[in-house]
């Protein structure tokens, strides 16, 4: 078989950038490792910027979002119970959508008419620095797809960056000593707008996937145990660290998921090598306090889909040999903003009880300036693709 461009990873950035490569003529084949159900039960937050949205809308998979996506005009910052609301559409004009990952991965899905290979085994790359060619096993036999390009949209752990040899890469990475903690519910979100609650005993967070089913969080150490958690502990902590009237308008009930989320930071530069690119996870995790994941995975396809637009239609390679350059700025930038979020909000008993002033005056600065609410809405907002 051959391809123009093989994408490895059917995760929203692999999808996303075959369907906006489908959409251009351009013939991308996805293999993906698991099969369709399994990457439809990974359960993702979705705090979607107007980037993403517009992107959604550009793959022709955004109709259902616009149904069902909840505009957010802004958020509630709290520190030990003193509230602030940061209005959006006030200092930006701008706002965010909450639509879940797993609804963003579905849509794209049922919009793709081009080949992905679910169950894909032992995918492998070689020679990334000629001409490339991607191998993998399907029902016991093994296949062969020569491609112009590689895209490496397999997250983390994926076959992608792994295939460069150390000496080419470096990476960069900060692992917190805590994670968190969240319980999905059927119940109405506690308010129409997430709530981030720094409180003495911890981070707190309230968010939502719809009007009807809700999503908390409270930071706990790295090593904690979900099933060290029943329910009544779980909705006790997260009451004592909300402040009053949140905590008395909060509806509980019998969880429907459980887990504990590790928070890192990493990003691996450079990201081309040779004919192979890195995109979202592979190339870049951030805490999740910035809501930046997802949208900086959409970034960065949006411009390695452009620069393969404009190769294959101007035959020009400009765009592809400034990718990682121009994706590098933007991610930098976003992982500034959550290493950011992460340490206002977030206790670090480290630093003691001159670390906790200084957050606090962080806080009260945010709170009192209107130059600072609009950087915090800038960036929460999104920065340009």
């Amino acid at each position: 078989m051959r391809a123009q461009v093989v994408i490895i990873g059917a995760g929203p950035a692999g999808l996303m950038l075959g369907r906006l490569l489908e959409l251009a003529g351009i013939d991308a084949v996805i293999l993906e490792r698991k099969s369709p159900e399994y990457v439809l039960g990974r359960i993702r937050a979705g705090v979607l910027e107007q980037g993403t949205i517009d992107l959604m809308d550009r793959a022709q998979a955004g109709a259902r979002m616009h149904a069902e996506g909840l505009i957010h005009h802004g958020v509630e910052l709290s520190f030990d119970g003193d509230r602030q609301r940061f209005d959006f559409t006030q200092l930006m004009g701008r706002h965010v959508m909450v639509y879940g990952q797993t609804e963003v991965t579905r849509d794209l899905m049922a919009a793709r008419q081009a080949m992905t290979i679910y169950e894909a085994d032992d995918v492998s790359v070689h020679d990334f620095d000629g001409r490339p060619w991607v191998t993998y096993r399907k029902n016991g036999v093994t296949h062969r797809i020569d491609c112009d390009f590689i895209a490496g949209c397999d997250g983390f752990h994926g076959v992608a960056r792994a295939s460069v040899p150390p000496t080419a890469i470096t990476t960069f990475e900060r692992t917190y000593p805590f994670g968190w903690l969240g319980v999905l519910v059927d119940q109405p979100p506690v308010a129409d707008e997430l709530i981030y609650a720094h409180h003495e005993r911890g981070f707190a967070l309230c968010s939502q996937r719809s009007a009807t089913r809700s999503r908390y969080y409270v930071q706990v150490p790295a090593d904690e145990k979900a099933d060290a958690w029943d329910d009544a502990r779980f909705w006790d902590e997260l009451r004592s660290r909300l402040n009053p009237e949140s905590a008395e308008a909060l509806r509980t009930g019998p969880s429907i998921e459980k887990s504990v989320a590790p928070l890192r930071s990493f990003v691996a530069e450079p990201l081309r090598f040779g004919q192979l690119f890195l995109c979202g996870d592979a190339a870049h995790i951030v805490p999740p306090t910035g809501a930046k994941g997802l949208n900086l995975a959409m970034s960065d396809v949006a411009a390695l889909a452009d620069a393969f637009i404009e190769h294959y239609v101007d035959s020009s390679l400009a765009a592809l040999d400034g990718y990682s350059a121009k994706v590098l700025r933007r991610i930098w930038k976003a992982e500034r903003f959550s290493w950011w979020m992460t340490n206002l909000l977030h206790t670090f008993p480290e630093n003691g009880a001159f670390g906790r002033r200084i957050q606090r005056a962080e806080f009260d600065y945010l709170a009192g300036s209107v130059s600072a609410q609009q950087s915090f809405a800038e960036n929460y907002l999104g920065l340009p693709l």
